[in-house]
């Protein structure tokens, strides 16, 4: 199995595919992230973060502008090892965010305030696959 890792979606294709409703009811994203280094801005200005830490700054503000769109940031951990199979490279990070429909995470990934944070996304990350996923059962 091949894995890339991207900052944005690359292919015609896959964004076609992210235009369509989804799936009923709520979507979990499972976020696999990998940061870079050094945080680079798109902008050139100069900075001393780390990609890790410029990531944080758009993952607070994400946490905050989630809730617009009825959704929120269910979990977030460091990957700390890797139990079962083989990859390359780890992931540094993963997050899960519920979003209430695919619908609704396209509006807030469209949104100004989105894209003003997610400069802080672009300078920090390497890559990351998100993963969309539907709950089988909830837990009461």
């Amino acid at each position: 199995m091949e894995v890339v890792n991207e900052v944005m979606p690359t292919s015609p294709e896959r964004i076609d595919e992210m235009m369509q409703p989804g799936p009923d009811g709520p979507i979990y994203m499972v976020n696999l992230l990998k940061f870079k280094e050094k945080a680079v801005y798109e902008d050139g200005r100069e900075t001393d973060l780390s990609g890790y830490e410029a990531y944080q700054l758009y993952g607070r503000a994400v946490s905050r502008i989630i809730r617009d769109y009825g959704g929120e940031v269910q979990f977030a951990a460091d990957v700390t090892f890797l139990s079962l199979g083989q990859v390359e490279d780890l992931w540094d990070e993963i997050a899960i965010a519920k979003y209430p429909n695919r619908g609704a995470l396209l509006a807030m990934s469209t949104s100004q305030e989105w894209r003003d944070a997610a400069v802080h996304r672009t300078a920090g990350l390497a890559g990351q696959l998100n993963i969309e996923t539907v709950a089988q059962f909830v837990r009461e």
